[in-house]
């Protein structure tokens, strides 16, 4: 398999998943009408048709390790519960949060909950393998957690009427983060050990836990949302246009290439886990660059709210390369 063997591919790989991760909820705005629901069934199979393409491709030559097929099999059975665990907890976080954004919004939700995450995730995977400075690399996580709060502040100045977040949005936000960044470690620990297989292996391994949890928790979401919409049928599936179930499914393919190339960096051992699931949960900000740039979210935004977007790009590009440095000042 392939492995980088310079810092400067390993960054390559950590920001291409930000911006994977920032991008892939692009492809459900292109399907107005398709219940988030239903748009899961297409996004899993997204998932697994990348780690699958990664794992045939970079998972199958280079000269580190053993080639994709060849991982999966020698792969040791508390490796594999790892990566499947780490991939039901994905699956619950990602149907929460997503719920927590249709009840209270994305100005209350996505900040609360991606950040929760961002905090979290870090903490727990520079704990599980310590790597890179840690004073760069909490101030920078600490940075783009007040980007990610200028955000929200930008949203909650752009909306001409003010409505109080209801409870249970608020409760399923945190709910919500906590999971997705509880996530990150049992894949990182996956990794280890041994019979840990390769990134691209534990790749697909996670993916298969996504969709063993999806069956039965997507299926309740469909009987009982939690957003308090009316229940959704398979046959909203059956019925949906083909453009539909493509996005659906490049939608996932985006967020796995994401997901593989960070699983693959936090291998190289100059980076570690906390420096590439930081850098990678800056997606929130390649979201917010799509809704400002490319949506015009914000066209008719007060200046209060314009601003307070410069600001969000300034904390996030420093935060950003505190926390790309912080391996290279590494304390050894």
């Amino acid at each position: 398999m392939y492995q980088p063997e310079t810092y400067a591919i390993a960054l390559a790989f950590m920001i291409t998943t930000m911006l994977c991760w920032g991008s892939w909820a692009n492809t459900l705005k292109l399907t107005p009408g398709y219940r988030f629901q239903l748009f899961y069934w297409d996004y899993c199979i997204g998932l697994f048709a990348g780690a699958l393409f990664w794992g045939l491709t970079l998972g199958s030559f280079g000269a580190s390790g053993l080639s994709f097929f060849a991982d999966l099999a020698r792969a040791g059975s508390q490796n594999i519960l790892y990566a499947l665990i780490g991939g039901v907890v994905f699956n619950v976080a990602n149907l929460i949060i997503v719920a927590a954004i249709d009840i209270a919004g994305l100005a209350v939700a996505f900040p609360i909950g991606i950040g929760l995450a961002l905090i979290v995730g870090a903490i727990s995977s520079y704990l599980l393998s310590p790597a890179g400075n840690p004073f760069l690399l909490f101030g920078g996580v600490a940075l783009v957690v007040a980007a990610i709060l200028c955000d929200a502040f930008a949203y909650r100045a752009r909306e001409a009427t003010r409505q109080a977040p209801s409870v249970r949005g608020i409760v399923l936000s945190l709910v919500g983060g906590l999971l997705m960044g509880t996530f990150y470690p049992f894949v990182a620990r996956a990794m280890h050990g041994p019979g840990a297989p390769g990134p691209y292996a534990i790749s697909f391994l996670f993916v298969c836990g996504v969709a063993l949890c999806a069956v039965p928790f997507n299926y309740l979401l469909m009987r009982k949302p939690l957003d308090g919409k009316a229940p959704v049928s398979m046959s909203g599936y059956t019925q949906a246009k083909p453009s539909w179930h493509l996005w659906g499914i490049v939608g996932g393919a985006i967020w796995c290439t994401g997901g593989t190339l960070n699983f693959v960096a936090s291998q190289t051992a100059i980076v570690g886990p906390a420096v590439s699931y930081s850098i990678g949960q800056g997606a929130t900000m390649i979201s917010a660059a799509w809704g400002v740039f490319i949506w015009k979210e914000f066209a008719s935004a007060p200046a209060k709210a314009k601003g307070l977007l410069v600001w969000m790009f300034i904390l996030f590009l420093l935060g950003l390369a505190m926390i790309a440095v912080a391996p290279l000042f590494g304390v050894r």
